[in-house]
């Protein structure tokens, strides 16, 4: 059980992905920081989108509307309201 052993490959192929049975030593370092990386682009792009959303007409008091928390536009109207 297993299907045996590595497959004979060519050592002479490039990859990016690193090719056939890649594990690299540093994969767990290169992973984190790369997650790391990702993690900060997408918080980047959330605030800015955050800060530039505008609406014309604000949602309902008591329906889930999930950006009612971090839009400025719609936190500053419920307070408005309180």
């Amino acid at each position: 059980m297993g299907g045996g052993g590595k497959v004979p490959y060519p050592k002479h192929v490039w990859s990016p992905a690193g090719g056939w049975y890649a594990q690299p030593h540093n994969w767990r370092s290169n992973t984190i920081i790369f997650g790391a990386v990702i993690a900060a682009c997408v918080g980047i792009a959330w605030r800015v989108s955050a800060e530039r959303e505008h609406r014309y007409k604000m949602p309902e008091r008591n329906a889930f509307f999930p950006s009612r928390y971090w839009s400025r536009q719609i936190i500053e109207h419920e307070k408005a309201q309180r």
